[in-house]
């Protein structure tokens, strides 16, 4: 099961700090119980839009075992402030969708 969770609108000269963000996120996520992976993607259609995705071995294991834990906190702490669109991030829509 796949989820997209963010597509995220990154200010131009602002890829460098959004990416570091997007590695400390990522290091939460497949040490989480259950991920079998987390991508971002550049939009074809945006260059300028990253997706973030994420796959679960099952949706359970993203709806139970991850979203109430501490690993889901310290991922909101480093992604809060792209959703609140500071200097570098021009919009931001989280998205859960499933693939």
């Amino acid at each position: 099961m796949i989820l997209e969770i963010a597509q995220i609108d990154v200010k131009p000269g602002m890829e460098a700090e959004f990416e570091t963000g997007i590695k400390r996120a990522s290091e939460i996520f497949r040490a989480a119980k259950g991920c079998v992976s987390f991508n971002v993607r550049r939009s074809v259609e945006k260059p300028q839009r990253y997706r973030l995705l994420i796959e679960w071995e099952t949706l359970e294991a993203h709806t139970q075992d991850f979203t109430g834990s501490q690993a889901w906190k310290d991922y909101r702490a480093i992604v809060s402030p792209c959703f609140e669109a500071p200097p570098s991030v021009e919009h931001t829509e989280l998205v859960l969708q499933a693939f």
